[in-house]
């Protein structure tokens, strides 16, 4: 074979491996694309189905890769509360601590919820967050919580590795693996690619592995993303904002147009009393 041949033979291979993780993260995220049974931390898997809301594009949850639902709460007929309050919006799930960013006192919350595969989610992180952090959470205007809702066997394991380091390391694992998701998103469920993305973070294959079998961990997990289900969730990303639920993906613009008048509907009541 001719170096010629050689090199049109790499920019095929080149092409078609950009365009097997392209389908990946769109399967891994809720595309339409069915996965079968598959065990992680000791759970098996399920399928149902789930729909995708109106708005902007956003990644609907089809339930067919869900590494925390077994079979049987997989086909359990869906219940949603019609109208939550913000009580209800803000009541955590299961035993792990809300993972959240800014003053706990903020007189506005954003509640994005997430899965690591979604690359609106991506979107969002690489393009709107910075400056979300910098002019509203850092100086105290928004409280940022961040929920799992991880859509596809990948997606599971990765949710997994990011609970799996130190809490104070939690957003900078999240952010890792969002700026990564090309090297290590697959259909398939591999360890090795996301411990190679995380392994300055005090991630390694026999912690992740530990954290993979704990079965209360997982349950922990599977509880935030049925909580978010109940509320209304439907796909990633899907948030609420001081209580309103907003299905679809949103820009650093569409958010300021949502908090800029809450916060001068805030300042304004403050001023009165």
């Amino acid at each position: 074979m001719n170096a010629s041949g050689a090199g049109g033979m790499f920019v095929k291979s080149s092409s078609a491996f950009a365009v097997a993780v392209v389908a990946a993260v769109l399967a891994a995220c809720g595309a339409s694309v069915s996965q079968g049974p598959l065990a992680i931390g000791g759970l098996s898997t399920g399928g149902a189905s789930g729909s995708k809301a109106g708005g902007s594009p956003a990644t609907p949850d089809k339930m067919e890769g869900n590494p925390f639902v077994d079979g049987a709460s997989a086909l359990a007929p869906r219940e949603v509360i019609a109208s939550p309050t913000l009580a209800e919006v803000m009541q955590p799930a299961g035993d792990l601590s809300e993972m959240s960013l800014g003053r706990a006192d903020a007189p506005v919350t954003v509640i994005k919820y997430a899965s690591m595969t979604c690359p609106f989610c991506r979107q969002f992180q690489m393009e709107s967050f910075p400056e979300l952090k910098r002019q509203y959470i850092a100086t105290g205007k928004v409280r940022f919580i961040l929920r799992e809702f991880p859509i596809g066997f990948q997606s599971g394991l990765a949710t997994i590795a990011t609970r799996c380091v130190a809490p104070a390391r939690y957003f900078q694992a999240y952010d890792r693996l969002m700026r990564m998701q090309a090297q290590w998103v697959s259909q398939d469920v591999r360890p090795e690619p996301i411990v190679k993305a995380m392994g300055d973070l005090g991630l390694t294959a026999d912690k992740l592995e530990a954290c993979r079998q704990d079965k209360a961990l997982v349950a922990s997990l599977d509880a935030v993303k049925q909580r978010g289900r109940l509320l209304g969730i439907v796909g990633t990303p899907n948030y609420f904002i001081n209580g309103r639920l907003i299905k679809h993906t949103l820009t650093l613009n569409d958010m300021r147009a949502i908090v800029d008048p809450l916060l001068a509907g805030n300042a304004a009541v403050a001023q009165k009393s």
